[in-house]
């Protein structure tokens, strides 16, 4: 009874999740795994202080942690059904198949006016809004965002509605529901039985040993913000092959860095004083729709499992990608790691 006490102690405070098995996992027509996340309670957004911010992230500007307020309130929501979780960010190479097979031609490329990409040529202070990258230009587009990508590289430069056609084709060919996770399921996969700041911990200097974001490997690329790089090297200065670093507690790589990841709520400042506590599906309506995650060329103050982000959903930027769930019905038949079903 005492043993047992004291691992609840831990857990009530934050520690990081105990290991847990490895998941077991099922791949889709697409090359896709999933693994299974089960319900389950966890203390959503964050109540951090600015000034305990700023301390953390020092060198930052007072205006960036005023701007956090949409974190909060920190609250108890519950995940009262399991899903499964795609183990990894949407690939080039799987994406590439989903055009192939199902004839859909992504909004990059449908409206003829591109996406964004990385030039080194290309100067942002000449332009109004100072785009770190150069675009929307028809030269760019998930095809090439500027820079070399593999096949197992997250697709970037994909709008929120491209992703849900990935989803609606895949529900409408397998019979089973894919669709974008919610904000709240992604966090809760994200801070896998965790309450700190990342999966791992609090400590923004670890965050290199965990996930591919804006550090010494790509800041020689980007002299304008090279002082806002974190310390130590993640191995690459753009896009990692997914599953590059270790998974959380619940699987799942990823969660944080290499691309920002589309969740199917639209964006609302004050969603939080107002979310149910079961489900929160995000507000009804809105103008925008949330990404989360952080990317290989996000500062740690917001790579986060708290930070919130968002953008229309015609947007396609170099940073962003997606993750699916697939909805659980009938339980899959198991197969082996690598298998299909």
């Amino acid at each position: 009874m005492i043993h047992v006490s004291a691992l609840l102690a831990v857990a009530l405070a934050g520690a990081p999740a105990l290991a847990q098995p490895a998941p077991r996992v099922w791949v889709n027509s697409l090359g896709m795994a999933f693994v299974r996340i089960a319900p389950g309670s966890f203390l959503m957004g964050s109540s951090e202080a600015p000034e305990a911010l700023a301390r953390a992230y020092p060198g930052l500007e007072p205006r960036r942690f005023a701007q956090l307020s949409d974190e909060a309130p920190a609250h108890r929501v519950h995940i009262t059904r399991a899903f499964y979780l795609g183990q990894t960010e949407v690939t080039v190479g799987q994406f590439r198949r989903f055009v192939e097979a199902s004839g859909y031609v992504p909004e990059s490329e449908a409206d003829g006016t591109g996406g964004y990409g990385y030039n080194p040529a290309y100067d942002p202070s000449t332009t109004p809004r100072g785009d770190a990258f150069e675009g929307r230009d028809a030269r760019y587009s998930w095809r090439n965002p500027g820079f070399a990508q593999g096949e197992d590289h997250p697709v970037v430069n994909i709008t929120w509605h491209d992703a849900h056609a990935l989803a609606a084709w895949l529900s409408a060919t397998e019979g089973r529901r894919y669709r974008l996770p919610t904000e709240a399921e992604w966090e809760y996969a994200c801070r896998a039985g965790t309450g700190t700041r990342y999966p791992f911990g609090d400590d923004p200097a670890a965050l290199t040993r965990h996930a591919n974001l804006f550090d010494q490997d790509a800041a020689p690329f980007w002299p304008r913000w090279r002082a806002r790089a974190a310390p130590g090297h993640d191995g690459h200065a753009f896009t990692a092959p997914v599953g590059s670093y270790a998974p959380n507690a619940f699987g799942v790589h990823d969660m944080l860095g290499n691309v920002w990841e589309w969740v199917s709520d639209w964006y609302a400042e004050d969603a939080y004083a107002h979310a149910p506590a079961d489900d929160p599906q995000g507000p009804a309506t809105g103008q925008v729709r949330v990404r989360r995650g952080g990317s290989w060329h996000t500062w740690p103050l917001y790579a986060r499992c708290a930070f919130r982000n968002w953008n229309t959903p015609q947007t396609r930027y170099t940073l962003v990608g997606v993750r699916l769930v697939r909805e659980v019905g009938e339980p899959p038949a198991a197969a082996p790691r690598g298998g299909k079903r």
